[in-house]
C-alpha cells in the first residue's frame, strides 16, 4: 500500500482519491484553528503560493483531537482559513489524526516516519512538552501524532520523505521542497 492508494473527505464530504496528486510533491498537515501553532496557516500558503506552479500540493487536514482545538464545522474551518490566514490550498473535512480511529491515511504516514523528537530552539517547544507530560502523557508514547501542525513531505513517487513537528516552521521546510521539485 502506498499513499496513492488512499481515499480521503473533501470539506464537503466529496471522496477524494489521493491518486488524483500523483507526481506532486505533497505536504499533509493536521491542522486546527486555536492552536498556538494555527498562525502556520500563514506560512503554509506562502509555501503553496510559491511552488504550486512546480507541483507542489498543501493538503490540510483539521483535527479536533488535541485539547479541542478544531471545534468548528468543515464550513467554519474553511472561512476561518480563508478569512484569517487567505488559504487556498485543500482543506479536508476534520477527523481523527490519531488512535484507534484516525484515518487510515494517518495511521500509514505515521508508520512510514516515526517521532523523532520536537525542534527544542522553537519558542514553544518547552510549553507544549510540559502540556503534553502533564495532561496528554499517553500521546508522548510511540509515533502517533503528538499536536496540531504535524507535516509530512511527500515525494513524486508518493513516497514519505519527511516528518516535521509542530515546532518546525513551514518557511524551514523549503529547502527540503525544493530539492523534491
Amino acid at each position: 500500500m502506498g499513499i496513492y492508494d488512499f481515499k480521503v473527505k473533501t470539506n464537503r464530504g466529496e471522496e477524494k482519491e489521493l491518486a488524483d496528486y500523483k507526481d506532486k510533491v505533497l505536504l499533509i498537515v493536521n491542522t486546527a484553528s486555536k492552536c498556538g501553532f494555527t498562525p502556520q496557516y500563514a506560512e503554509l500558503q506562502e509555501l503553496y503560493m510559491k511552488y504550486k506552479d512546480q507541483g507542489f500540493m498543501v493538503l490540510g487536514f483539521p483535527s479536533n483531537q488535541f485539547a479541542e482545538q478544531e471545534p468548528g464545522s468543515n464550513d467554519e474551518i474553511q472561512t476561518f482559513c480563508r478569512v484569517n490566514y487567505g488559504v487556498t490550498f485543500p482543506l479536508f473535512a476534520k477527523d481523527d489524526v490519531r488512535g484507534e480511529k484516525a484515518q487510515p491515511l494517518f495511521k500509514y504516514l505515521v508508520e512510514q516516519k516515526g517521532f523523532a523528537g520536537f525542534d527544542e530552539s522553537h519558542p514553544r517547544a518547552s510549553g507544549l512538552m510540559n502540556a503534553l507530560k502533564q495532561k496528554f502523557p499517553q500521546y508522548l508514547d510511540g509515533d502517533s501524532i503528538k499536536w496540531n501542525f504535524t507535516k509530512f513531505l511527500i515525494n513524486r513517487q508518493g513516497e514519505v520523505v519527511g516528518r516535521y513537528e509542530p515546532t518546525t516552521t513551514p518557511a524551514s521546510m523549503a529547502g527540503d521542497i525544493e530539492k523534491l521539485l
